[in-house]
């Protein structure tokens, strides 16, 4: 297993000048961020089946089973064969040579074996939800710079939520109405800061992104960018458009927009992703900690609590 890595341990002298772990992660942090992440996936879905297994094995004991028997009586048990239609009808879908009568003992047990594992899932998510759990591996953390970040929230709340997204990637468009539920349900707990990374494949995403900086300085960001991943109308018309439907001064929208005079800032804040490994969007960083991928609100909710959780156990061990 490999530990946490201390930030002061020295890993290079060159010359006589020492290099720290944490300068490594810090100067190379588009190699190693990526592959960190990767590694806390693997994590993740080996505790998870720890996890479970430790529940399996606790409620055996408390009712003087072994693990095997549990599995007969409260799993197995439950799992109904299929009837011999729906064996027929697998069957029609595998395209195959053989007649079915050749394959239909492998049909009957490869339909028993997808039932009960769903039937072992379905047991061990009810186990969770009767024991207490609390995991406290986290993803990889890495420095990410908010000075000049748009933020909502109070500025010294417990939790950062830090999104780098794309106004065209549909993830992002999908994922937005989970940060606003997460803002909404979490109030003061969490502040949330909004970075551009607009993706070379999205032609209209950098102009959008240039978009809701002009817009922000009429004061109304954050209208923009909820409306932009709402309505998904991102050709320099609609934008306008837009703008025109929020009460924005047109002529100085326009103005901002067909100039190009946020685009430094738009690239300013892509540089930083691409310093940071992204290859992608959404990415979040909460409180530093690095999410990328298919992400929902469970996804996000979790981390947060578990920072929230963190800080907690922190101020409550410092008190002692």
């Amino acid at each position: 297993m490999v530990a946490q890595n201390d930030a002061s341990e020295i890993v290079a002298n060159v010359g006589g000048v020492k290099v720290t772990m944490g300068e490594l992660e810090q100067e190379e942090s588009a190699k190693l961020l990526s592959a960190h992440y990767k590694y806390y996936e693997a994590e993740t879905r080996a505790l998870n089946e720890l996890i479970d297994k430790k529940l399996m094995e606790q409620k055996a004991k408390s009712v003087g089973l072994t693990v095997d028997q549990l599995v007969d009586r409260d799993i197995n048990s439950q799992v109904k064969d299929p009837t011999e239609d729906q064996m027929k009808v697998y069957y029609e879908g595998l395209e195959v040579d053989q007649p079915y009568e050749a394959v239909r003992e492998k049909i009957l047990e490869k339909i028993r074996q997808v039932r009960a594992a769903k039937a072992r899932s379905a047991y061990v998510k009810a186990l969770r939800t009767q024991n207490t759990v609390y995991i406290t591996l986290a993803p990889p953390r890495a420095n990410v710079d908010i000075q000049n970040a748009q933020m909502l929230g109070p500025e010294k709340a417990p939790v950062t939520l830090v999104e780098f997204a794309d106004y065209e990637c549909p993830y992002c468009q999908k994922v937005a109405a989970d940060v606003k539920r997460l803002q909404a349900d979490l109030g003061d707990k969490m502040a949330f800061a909004y970075k551009d990374f607009p993706l070379p494949m999205h032609a209209r995403a950098e102009k959008a992104a240039e978009a809701t900086r002009c817009a922000s300085k009429q004061g109304k960001f954050w209208e923009f960018h909820d409306e932009l991943f709402h309505s998904k109308e991102l050709d320099v018309d609609q934008l306008k458009a837009q703008a025109r439907a929020l009460s924005l001064d047109a002529a100085e929208f326009d103005k901002c927009l067909d100039s190009g005079e946020q685009a430094a800032a738009v690239e300013k804040d892509r540089k930083e992703g691409v310093r940071l490994g992204l290859s992608g969007t959404p990415a979040f960083f909460i409180n530093g900690h690095f999410l990328s991928g298919a992400l929902d609100y469970a996804a996000l909710r979790q981390i947060v609590e578990q920072q929230l959780a963190a800080q907690t156990q922190s101020a409550a061990g410092g008190s002692k």
